[in-house]
């Protein structure tokens, strides 16, 4: 399996120009994301850590483009690193807004971690599911169909969290405390750093 490591997500994310917040809230969930890792891998789980911090830096890789195209960004995502040979990590993009199947197997995937992640990252902060759906309603939800299908993601989202927190020994509403909204910022310093001061 080929993966980006962080300074080539870097690279692709500058190339890409993706939008500074868009950035920022990147780089928060993959913080979540490998919190999680090493807490279940630290109880015998055995997720890829490389695999999960990939897929959580790109998962909004085509987010920037898609306000003007319009375009599905998971999907759209998911073409991107696949064809530049990162097919696992594009598998993982693709379902980081909805979940090809919902537990599936007993054991917790990848996948199910970045969209777990994604889902308690509002911008910058982490915040609960709740307060996320509230956000995803007012953002998205302007059609009925489309609040109906948004209720029905948050319920397979709570049944999610359920099984990751099962058997961890923190609590997901302690999960904001466990990650400061500093250190995504100082992330993305370096990232300004190295990068967007380039040009």
């Amino acid at each position: 399996m080929k993966l980006p490591a962080k300074i080539k997500c870097y690279q692709l994310i500058y190339e890409m120009e993706m939008m500074e917040h868009i950035v920022i809230h990147s780089l928060q969930v993959c913080r979540v994301a490998l919190l999680l890792v090493s807490h279940l891998n630290a109880i015998g789980k055995n997720l890829n850590r490389e695999l999960v911090q990939a897929s959580a830096l790109l998962h909004d890789i085509t987010k920037t483009r898609s306000f003007k195209t319009m375009e599905n960004h998971a999907r759209t995502g998911a073409q991107f690193l696949s064809d530049r040979g990162y097919p696992e990590v594009g598998h993982i993009v693709r379902q980081h807004v909805v979940l090809d199947e919902y537990f599936a197997s007993e054991e917790l995937t990848e996948a199910e971690i970045v969209n777990y992640a994604d889902k308690r990252v509002l911008h910058d902060q982490v915040v609960s599911l709740k307060e996320r759906k509230d956000y995803i309603l007012e953002k998205y939800g302007k059609k009925p169909e489309r609040r109906r299908q948004i209720y029905l993601l948050w319920e397979k989202t709570e049944e999610l969290e359920n099984r990751l927190f099962r058997c961890l020994p923190i609590a997901p509403g302690n999960l904001h405390r466990l990650i400061e909204s500093n250190d995504s910022l100082a992330d993305f310093s370096t990232f300004r750093k190295v990068y967007i001061q380039k040009g």
